[in-house]
Order: C-alpha cells, then structure tokens, then sequence
C-alpha cells in the first residue's frame, strides 16, 4: 500500500517519512493548503491507498493576527481533503490538537465532550475537525499535545539551547499535559491507516498523547535531568509567562478508546525523550 501525506518538513512529517517508504510526502511547493481545491485535486488523482493530513499552521500566538489564514490552512484545507477521500472512498487520518479545549479542570478530555478553544489556533483546527465529519467518509480525527522531537521547533529543543547559557530557568507549572514524541504521533498515524484500509469497522474521533501527564515545569526537569544539564527550574503560574494566545491550563486526554479500537497505547514520553536527545547526541 502507499500513503499519501500533507506535510513535508513538520514535526510529524518528517518522521512519517523516516519510518515508512510507503509515504509520498508532499511539501509546499505541491500541496499549497492555501489553494484547497488544489490539495483536493491531489487526492482525486492519487494512486495510494490513504490518506494522512500532518501539515498545519502551527504558529499559536501568531495566529492570533492572521486568523483568516490559520482558519484556511488548518479548517478549509482539511475539510477539502476530506471530502476529496469520500468521494475515492479512501481512508482520512488528520492530525488535530488538545487546544480544541478551554482548558478548564483536571479530568482528562475524552474524545466526545464539549469543545471551548480558547483562541485562534484552536478555533482553526476545530473548523478543521468539523469539516472532516462532515465530509462523511471513513476517517480519524487524532488529538494530540505537546508534540517534541529532534526536529523543528519544539520544547525540548527550545530548553536545551536555553540550558547552554543560563542554570536557573522559570518554567510554567500549572499547565499540566502529556509530552508527545512525532515519532510516537507518526507511528500511530501509520497503525491506523493501514488498519483503516483493512477495516471500516473503527473511525471517529480519538486522543493520542505520551504517559505521564506532567506541568511544562516537570517536562523540563526531566530534559535537563536526562541530558546532564545541571538547571535548576522554577516553576512559576501561566500569569507569570502572559503570551498572546492563551494555553489551555489542562491538556490531560483520555487515550483509552485508541488503545482498545486501533490496540495503541499511550507511550511513554521519558523513554520517547531518551530516544530524541540520542538523536540530537546530546547523549
């Protein structure tokens, strides 16, 4: 079989890439999610036999001035590709968010309650969602959080460039979330495919997020813990970090129904992040 994927260069893309030759990856320069017709047009034409959507526009704070553009990219774009795979009957994986969420309490989301995001970026790819559903065809709509790898910008690489000039950081503690390796993300994405190709029986909509949930303060305790960076981090409140776009302060996602539908569990992001650093050779 052969799965064609939006997205190139990203986080997910990248390692959907590296983990399969079955993938034919389109970059910008032949899937503009801009031009949704066109990204359509693709897909009516294709010869694989899946679809995965892991472009985005993924520019949170940014997208608070350019919600037009967020809203194209991350809501007409997927919707277009959606419909496009109906009608070829092919099956759709499309990578959404927890920022789909306000954020509230400390129960963890489960797939079917009650959206509120909180900005920008998650209003465009809630569009997004909703667009994939209503394109009727066979699909999966996979949430995610805290997306970290050896590529891109991401936190693990954002605390281990601060780390090389400065042993005391602060770092936001009452966002609590789980850390997601795209290598995990990307396997996953790849699992269900290739399940969904064999079997129409699952779909809808699922979370997939790394074990344990833990504050953007722990998160980085541990990177610096496993990297042998002697920083000490401090753990402040989200009104001591204010940025344009509000973060959701509970990204806790209940995982469950992927693992008993697709047989994927939650990995776990310790052994993932160990995995990362080696790439980068920090260990």
């Amino acid at each position: 079989m052969s799965i064609l994927v939006f997205g190139k260069t990203g986080q997910v893309a990248t390692e959907l890439q590296r983990q399969s030759k079955d993938v034919i990856a389109l970059g910008r320069d032949a899937a503009d999610l801009t031009d949704p017709a066109a990204c359509a047009a693709l897909i009516a034409e294709t010869k694989a036999t899946a679809v995965i959507n892991a472009a985005a526009y993924t520019a949170v704070d940014k997208a608070e001035d350019e919600e037009a553009l967020a809203t194209f990219i991350n809501g007409d774009a997927p919707a277009a590709m959606a419909r496009a795979c109906a009608t070829r009957e092919l099956p759709f994986v499309h990578i959404s968010t927890d920022y789909v969420f306000d954020g509230s309490g400390d129960t963890p989301w489960s797939p079917d309650d009650t959206t509120g995001p909180l900005g920008v970026y998650g209003r465009s790819k809630l569009a997004g969602e909703d667009g994939v559903r209503a394109a009727g065809g066979h699909h999966v709509i996979l949430r995610t959080s805290w997306v970290f790898s050896a590529h891109g910008n991401n936190f693990v690489k954002t605390m281990l460039r601060l780390s090389e000039t400065r042993d005391r950081l602060s770092v936001v503690a009452d966002q609590v979330g789980g850390p997601t390796n795209a290598s995990d993300i990307a396997a996953a994405c790849l699992s269900i495919a290739r399940q969904m190709v064999i079997s129409q029986e699952c779909g809808g909509t699922y979370h997939f997020s790394g074990a344990p949930n833990v504050s953007w303060a722990q998160f980085a305790r541990e990177i610096f813990a496993q990297a042998g960076r002697a920083v000490t981090v401090i753990g402040i409140p989200t009104s001591e970090y204010p940025t344009p776009a509000a973060r959701p302060g509970n990204s806790r996602m209940d995982c469950a129904s992927l693992e008993t539908d697709f047989d994927i569990p939650r990995p776990d992001w310790r052994s993932s992040l160990s995995t990362v650093l080696k790439d980068l050779k920090v260990i």
